[in-house]
């Protein structure tokens, strides 16, 4: 009898432990909600429009104040800024006519200064083959000196190297503003945000020994 009992107990005890494993290794039912929610990850969207408008002006000088300026037209449409940003728009535009109207004169005058230093380089190496005679074609007989001719060759050939140095400036400068602009567009400043300047008295008696209050002036920032 001890022995059917124990063999009882046995199988009471394994059956138990089956259906706990069973109900832990069953599927949740098709009503039953999966929590899926994954943690936030932080986007920068500054960051993004920064690269986007960087690319954008190195492909094309300007091409990246003409993607800030759809970033200001998008905000304006959807309703998340403030009026319809006409200042901000026009310094855009005016931003891009100064790039082209900067490159253009530049280019211009690049061109001249190499035409102008392939000119006199041009009359030296005709006068150095006709002994020194004037060329009829270049209409530089008024330069009776060589020595004059060679100076203004040099000026011609640095203006040159000055104009094509001012150049690759502005196309720096082009994609430097379209990065600035794209990335202080996202940082955001609460409007609260002012300074309040204002005449104050300070006890000194503390620092410098006199027991007299001293004048001085009040800085307060509002958050």
């Amino acid at each position: 009898m001890r022995f059917f009992g124990f063999l009882a107990l046995a199988l009471i005890t394994f059956t138990s432990v089956r259906a706990q494993d069973t109900l832990k290794k069953s599927k949740p039912f098709a009503n039953e909600k999966v929590d899926t929610i994954k943690p936030y990850k932080y986007v920068n969207q500054g960051k993004i429009a920064a690269h986007k408008a960087v690319l954008k002006s190195l492909i094309f000088p300007g091409l990246g104040q003409v993607y800030n300026y759809g970033l200001v037209v998008k905000d304006v449409q959807s309703g998340t800024s403030n009026g319809k940003r006409v200042g901000q728009k026009i310094y855009i535009i005016g931003k891009i006519a100064a790039i082209y109207a900067g490159g253009t004169l530049l280019v211009k005058s690049y061109l001249d200064n190499r035409d102008k230093y392939k000119l006199f380089l041009s009359e030296l190496q005709y006068r150095k083959l006709n002994n020194n005679k004037p060329s009829p074609d270049n209409g530089l007989e008024q330069y009776t000196n060589t020595s004059a001719l060679v100076v203004a060759k040099d000026i011609y050939k640095r203006n040159s190297q000055v104009v094509l140095i001012s150049i690759a400036g502005l196309y720096g400068l082009n994609v430097l503003d379209a990065y600035v602009t794209a990335r202080l567009k996202y940082f955001s400043v609460d409007e609260n945000l002012s300074l309040k300047i204002s005449p104050s008295l300070i006890n000194t008696n503390a620092i410098y020994g006199f027991s007299a209050p001293t004048p001085a002036i009040k800085f307060t920032f509002k958050l």
